[in-house]
């Protein structure tokens, strides 16, 4: 690939809010482009990105997609971005590696949450951006009311450069601003159009809504701006070149608008995309860190530059196996070859190359600078990695992680599925980088952890489906801890006989509470041999054991003392296991003599909420036991910090989403332990005692 070619490149992210037509505009795109012959339907399940199970059962998209195909000699590199918030993470990572974002509004709704938050990412990363208002032809469609809203929820900076012919059901084209030419179209979803005159009804509207447009490429540059103060005017070329630049450096924000699943507009947005968004090399250069020294390094989208390429999805295949899709930042990557992994620092193999089209694979013999690609079946190699020279090897930024929101515990339905259950999850967690995996010590659950209940559901259906692994999910078990309030000196006697050898231990212990989150301490205050020493850590051993097991409710004893201060033995029936035995006896009596209590876990809970949902969150939290230490100011929201037991927060996530209208986070981490209430203390006793009757 030659370095001018990379001018050619446009790797564009289609996002926005779940269900504003991000797949069907790609679908009309790719059909515009000649790489289709017939335009695929979300409803027939015949999308070219949303190709997988799932996503055709639930209608969403669920995993970002990359399509690439080439418009007036220009290639794009497409990426069809989850909107719904459960899948949000795999959105925002693929932003990191596109150089601008295409976001999407409803003509009907205006901006709405995730649109807020995809516009966030786009700041992140300082992206340009294109909004396309989709939707015109729906009952109540309306693009200047859409305009405002943008700019009130948004940027004030947003400004149409198109504006619709037709009004709802009667929409058919658009007016294009820049050339002041108007483009109708069939409505049979076939993309032809006619280049016509501004018709004479609208030609008052265009020239004012131009004018405007004028002003603000003009005030967007100092140069053009003298040049507009002098004439009163802007030539074609000089808007949009004027444009182009305001674009690429976030200055302005064009407005576009059609209809995605008609074919209405999408060939102008299109050549807006050729002319005004960014190629790679409009971009500012990637930094990275030297995998040995750590210095900084900048690399340019140069051939000449050393291999620098980002993994920024894994997708695993049933037929193909493990996909790993990159974007080269720098230098070129050949098939057939070999390339080292800077994060693992490993050598991998590089097979066959291919350029893709959702599921659909094109086989490449390289690629160049800016462009993103996929490789099958590197060993090593996952999700974040950075692959390049082994002569000047390259660490790039970690991508984005998200912290999970609500969690589950999951079992194999078939017994000795266990090993295959933790394999299959490996697999996943590859795919998914916003999945966790967790065990609980406590409880002895694996914990699988995620964005939401449906990302959880998703995530379950797929093991199923792809590894063949059926599992229960359920709520997991909150990890309570016993100790005691008072103090008790008892006795514990094991005496066996049976004929022959016998069993004998007898121990007195003394147990006493230690401050909180101090744990165990044992103490040997026995004098005068009345135990054998060899039968002294016996004892503790027993001790232990009986505590890790639960004497009130289940759940292991903490924050106590015991004291072994007196006992008797026999010459022949004393045994390590008779005093083992009497140290567990002892420690149960002594834990029930000495008031025990449960413990909670509480955490330090940080929740992201809009102003107007504030009451509302703080009045929930309390609700939950919760202690609200303050409220502060965090951008365009309010973040609220409390303490609430993690027994009111399992499934906190739903609720908050429910309270905020999907416009609230929040994250969580262990405080600290402190006593359960007594009413909700004597519940989980009953139940406790119920379970182990049932066993």
């Amino acid at each position: 690939m030659k370095g001018t070619e990379v001018a050619q490149i446009r790797n564009v992210g289609i996002v926005g809010h779940a269900q504003e037509g991000k797949t069907s505009l790609t679908e009309a795109i790719l059909f515009d482009t000649g790489v289709l012959s017939r335009l695929g339907r979300i409803e027939e399940g015949n999308t070219t990105t949303d190709f997988d199970e799932d996503e055709i059962k639930r209608r969403i998209s669920i995993t970002a997609a990359v399509a690439c195909t080439e418009w007036k000699g220009v290639k794009f590199n497409l990426i069809d971005t989850p909107g719904f918030s459960n899948f949000l993470t795999d959105t925002r990572i693929c932003m990191r590696v596109v150089d601008a974002a295409l976001i999407l509004v409803s003509a009907v709704d205006g901006a709405k949450v995730q649109t807020g938050k995809v516009w966030g990412y786009a700041e992140e990363y300082g992206l340009p951006v294109f909004f396309f208002v989709n939707r015109m032809d729906r009952e109540r469609a309306d693009l200047f009311r859409t305009v405002e809203d943008i700019r009130k929820s948004l940027h004030p900076a947003a400004i149409a450069v198109q504006i619709p012919i037709g009004a709802e059901a009667g929409f058919r084209g658009v007016v294009d601003l820049v050339a002041m030419k108007a483009y109708t179209y069939q409505t049979d979803g076939s993309g032809k159009f006619k280049e016509e005159e501004v018709p004479s009804g609208l030609k008052v509207r265009a020239a004012e809504i131009q004018h405007a447009l004028v002003e603000a490429v003009a005030e967007s540059d100092d140069a053009l701006l003298e040049q507009y103060l002098t004439s009163g005017s802007l030539t074609t070329e000089d808007l949009r070149q004027g444009l182009r630049r305001a674009i690429a450096g976030r200055r302005l924000f064009p407005v576009l608008c059609g209809s995605a699943t008609r074919n209405v507009g999408v060939h102008a947005l299109l050549d807006l995309l050729v002319e005004c968004s960014p190629s790679p090399l409009d971009r500012p250069p990637v930094e990275g860190s030297d995998a040995r020294s750590g210095e900084r390094i900048v690399r340019a989208p140069r051939l000449e530059e050393p291999l620098t390429a980002l993994v920024f999805k894994t997708i695993s295949d049933p037929y193909a196996g493990k996909i790993s899709v990159f974007r080269v930042y720098a230098g070129q990557l050949n098939a057939d070859s070999s390339v080292y992994n800077a994060t693992k620092r490993v050598r991998e193999r590089i097979g066959q190359i291919s350029l893709l089209r959702g599921r659909q694979q094109t086989p490449v013999t390289k690629v160049g600078p800016g462009d993103i690609a996929a490789v099958v079946k590197l060993k090593e190699t996952g999700t974040g990695d950075t692959l390049g020279d082994e002569k000047s090897p390259v660490l790039l930024e970690p991508l984005p992680v998200s912290t999970p929101l609500i969690s589950y515990a999951v079992a194999p339905k078939s017994k000795g599925d266990e090993e295959k259950l933790s394999g299959a999850l490996s697999r996943l967690l590859e795919e998914d980088p916003s999945l966790k995996l967790g065990r609980d010590q406590q409880t002895r659950e694996t914990i699988v952890s995620g964005m939401g209940k449906v990302h959880l559901e998703v995530a379950v259906e797929r093991l199923k489906r792809k590894f063949g692994v059926e599992v229960f999910m359920k709520t997991p078990r909150v990890p309570y801890k016993e100790t005691i309030r008072g103090m008790a000196s008892v006795q514990g006697k094991y005496k066996k006989q049976t004929g022959g050898r016998g069993q004998y231990g007898d121990c007195w212990i003394k147990v006493e509470p230690l401050p909180r989150g101090k744990g165990f301490e044992f103490v040997n205050q026995v004098v005068g041999g009345v135990i054998p020493r060899q039968y002294i850590p016996a004892v503790e051993k027993g001790i232990v054991e009986a505590m890790e097991g639960g004497i009130l409710a289940g759940y292991p004893v903490t924050d106590v003392k015991v004291s072994l201060y007196d006992g008797s033995y026999h010459t022949v029936d004393s045994s390590e296991m008779a005093f083992k035995i009497a140290g567990s006896l002892a420690v149960k009596k002594g834990v029930q003599q000495a008031t025990p209590i449960l413990l909670e876990p509480v955490m330090a809970v940080e929740v992201s909420a809009p102003d107007d949902a504030i009451g509302d969150v703080i009045g929930d939290l309390n609700s939950r036991r919760g202690r609200v230490l303050g409220v502060e100011g965090k951008g365009k929201s309010q973040a609220i910090k409390a303490l609430v037991p993690l027994a009111e927060m399992l499934e906190y996530a739903t609720q908050l989403r429910s309270l905020t209208g999907d416009r609230g986070d929040y994250t969580m981490e262990l405080s600290h332990f402190e006593e359960v209430p007594a009413h909700i203390q004597d519940k989980l006793v009953a139940e406790a005692k119920k379970e182990e009757k049932e066993d």
